[in-house]
Formats: structure tokens, C-alpha cells, sequence
């Protein structure tokens, strides 16, 4: 129906008394605050963006100057710079929340004020002669940031106190199990690889948890970091050539099958895309493993290349008829 046979019709309902002037009105108003709010929540979006990124270079600044300059910096300004700024940026945040106008401007402040707070923890441990290397040490930062923003997430249900909270509570858990086997924080690889298994799991559980919750805008975040996580453990648990472990090189690809079709059951992108691109990862470190040798090298790349032609149309296929 065109422009002009859509009015007559809306005149010819006029005149025989079934739209109202009112009526009109009211369609007009709703589609117009429709678009208006539309504009606005994209510009919402885009100052959010925004604000993280300049609260990851205020953070990125702060660490260079006491980096650059520990040498010629006293140990109070040392204090003072990571420290202090992490508590003097959480009490800004707390009066800036008075103020509607400056609700994401808070969460940009509470973003720095988190990030900055293990840094100063750390540099004031150093000043003071304490171990800062032990998983013990380690364990105890986590715990300390992990039971204030607890609190903070008590008093102030934002989001931004239940991203560190997850990021507190998955560094305290890698501290905890490397304490048990008396190592340190970032040594016994194959024992890492089984936590950051372990953690993926765990974080896209808890994104599966949310989804009928008002979080349920971070359940895209927790599903893309989990299945990172847990399909890169996984993947380096088969380890390389003359070292792979056979068992696990078998069960990645019943693992990445699963991610596949949860993505179908979730209806999200995150596990598609990402149990896509690790199949395909998976089928070139296999060919490259046995298949380098002779003439065998040059059809099992042939094979391949058809193999994710047909896995990146299965993905578009899933996409397309389940998730879209």
C-alpha cells in the first residue's frame, strides 16, 4: 500500500467516525518516542564504551607513572598514587551517585577505583617488605578485594561491582588451588590449564544463571569469556606434537561439537562464533600434527580447506535458522 492509498484510507476512517484526532496522535507519539529512544540508548551504548576505555588508559597512565618513576618517587607518593587514588576515586564515585545525571560517570570511577586497588595493595606490601609473589600472598589480595566489593555490591547492586567480583573470586580460586599444591601463582602449567577449564565452566554457568535475572545484560559478556576460557584449556590440554595427549586431541572435538549445538539450545552468538573458529583452529593443528609428510600434506590441506568451507556454512546455517 502506497503513501497516498494509506490516507485516503485514514481519511475515509475519519469520516465515518472510527479514527480519532486523539488516536492519530497517539500513534504519531508513540512511533516518534520510539525512535527517540532508540537514538538515545545507542548513545548510551557509545558513552559507556567510552567511559571504560578512558578509565583502562586513567589506570594504564597511573601504573606507567609509578612504574617509570619508582626509583625517584618516595614510598608515601607511591602509596598515594595507586592507593590513594583507588580510595579517592571510590569516595568521588559515592558523591557523584547523588546526582542522576552522573550514574555512568560513577560505574567509570568504580571501574578505575577496581582496577587500581590490587596495584596498590601490591606496591604497598613491596614498600612494606612483604612477600608479593607467593600464591598465599596472592590469595589474601584476592580474598581482601573480593570481600569489600562484596560489600560495595551490597550497598550499590551495580554492575560494575559484580564484574570484580567474579574477576576477585576467579583470581582467589587460582590462589587457593595453587596454595594446596605449594606452588606459585603463574608456574605448573597442565595444573593451570585444568582451572582455566574448570573457571570457563564455572563463568558461563553462572552467565546461564543470569538470563532470567536483571544482570542478564552481562550474560553475553560470561558466556564469550567462559567459552574463551574453557575451549583454550581445552585445546592446550592436547598439547603439540611429540607431546600431545591423544585422549583430550579426541575429546576437543565432541567438546567444540557441544558448544556448537548449546548455541542452538542458549540461542547466542558467543558460543556459535567461538565454537566455530576453535573447530577450525583445531582441524589445522591436527593436520599440521600428522598430515605434513608427503603427498598426504598436500590432500589433507585440500581436505581441510573443503572441511571449514562446510563448518562455516554450518555455523551461517545455525545462525540463520536457530539463533537469528
Amino acid at each position: 500500500m502506497d503513501k497516498i492509498n494509506l490516507l485516503k484510507n485514514i481519511e475515509t476512517l475519519i469520516q465515518e467516525g472510527q479514527l480519532t484526532k486523539e488516536e492519530l496522535l497517539e500513534v504519531y507519539e508513540r512511533s516518534t518516542h520510539t525512535d527517540k529512544e532508540e537514538t538515545l540508548n545507542k548513545q548510551s551504548h557509545i558513552s559507556n564504551i567510552l567511559y571504560y576505555i578512558g578509565g583502562g588508559i586513567v589506570f594504564l597512565g597511573i601504573c606507567i607513572f609509578v612504574g617509570t618513576n619508582w626509583s625517584s618517587l618516595s614510598d608515601a607518593t607511591k602509596i598515594l598514587a595507586t592507593l590513594g587514588s583507588s580510595i579517592g576515586l571510590y569516595f568521588s564515585a559515592v558523591l557523584l551517585s547523588r546526582y542522576e545525571n552522573f550514574q555512568r560517570i560513577c560505574d567509570a570511577f568504580y571501574f578505575i577505583a577496581g582496577l587500581v586497588a590490587p596495584v596498590g595493595i601490591f606496591v604497598t606490601m613491596r614498600i612494606a617488605h612483604l612477600d608479593t609473589d607467593s600464591a598465599g600472598s596472592h590469595s589474601v589480595v584476592a580474598g581482601i578485594l573480593l570481600v569489600v566489593n562484596l560489600l560495595f555490591y551490597y550497598i550499590d547492586r551495580r554492575n560494575v561491582f559484580f564484574i570484580f567480583n567474579v574477576i576477585f573470586g576467579t583470581w582467589l580460586f587460582f590462589g587457593l588451588t595453587t596454595c594446596l599444591i605449594g606452588g606459585r601463582p603463574f608456574t605448573d602449567w597442565d595444573f593451570i590449564q585444568y582451572r582455566w577449564l574448570a573457571a570457563g565452566l564455572t563463568h558461563m554457568i553462572l552467565g546461564y544463571a543470569l538470563v532470567n535475572s536483571n544482570r542478564k545484560s552481562l550474560t553475553p559478556y560470561l558466556y564469550g569469556f567462559g567459552v574463551v576460557e574453557f575451549l583454550t584449556a581445552a585445546l592446550c590440554l592436547g598439547d603439540w606434537t611429540p607431546h600431545q595427549n591423544v585422549l583430550w586431541e579426541l575429546m576437543f572435538t565432541g567438546l567444540s561439537f557441544g558448544i556448537l549445538f548449546l548455541s542452538v539450545y542458549l540461542k547466542t552468538r558467543s558460543f556459535l562464533i567461538f565454537g566455530t573458529v576453535y573447530l577450525m583452529v583445531y582441524i589445522l593443528k591436527i593436520t599440521n600434527e600428522y598430515f605434513t609428510s608427503g603427498f598426504g600434506w598436500a590432500l589433507s590441506l585440500i581436505i581441510v580447506g573443503f572441511a571449514l568451507i562446510g563448518i562455516g556454512y554450518f555455523a551461517f546455517y545455525l545462525n540463520k535458522k536457530y539463533i537469528s
